[in-house]
């Protein structure tokens, strides 16, 4: 758990990262370790979900994004910068969409990763997905 604190306190790089469930906290622990540093814990399971698009409507509701998000890149960065507060997504599911559409899955993190300042958000992509989507963490 000292690694999650160390993300959570601002320590360690920001970004999205790999979560192996079976090693590491359950959710409960997740949870006390968000209320401790003052973050909101969101979940996200896109295991039914092959494309951006769906993609992107489920972590519109999963981060609460206000009722104007387009559901596009764009404005999921946009939003992520007006967040209310920093949040940890912790991401189920994920190797779905990143073996069905591997670059829009790759554009995804790559904008989660890329928020802008004063964006507190940290991304734990959780369980199995496809070894190759490594270089993809930031």
């Amino acid at each position: 758990m000292s690694g999650m604190a160390s993300i959570l306190r601002g320590s360690a790089p920001a970004g999205v990262h790999r979560w192996d469930p079976d090693d590491r906290a359950d959710d409960g622990e997740l949870r006390a370790a968000c209320d401790a540093h003052g973050w909101r814990l969101a979940y996200l399971d896109t295991s039914a979900v092959e494309d951006r698009a769906g993609v992107l409507a489920d972590l519109g509701t999963a981060l609460e994004l206000p009722a104007h998000y387009g559901r596009n890149l764009d404005a999921l960065h946009d939003c992520l910068r007006d967040l209310a507060e920093p949040t940890l997504l912790l991401w189920r599911g994920w190797g779905t969409p990143a073996l069905a559409e591997p670059r829009a899955f790759a554009a995804v993190v790559r904008v989660l990763g890329a928020r802008g300042p004063g964006a507190a958000l940290e991304v734990l992509l959780a369980g199995a997905g496809p070894e190759d989507a490594a270089p993809l963490l930031v």
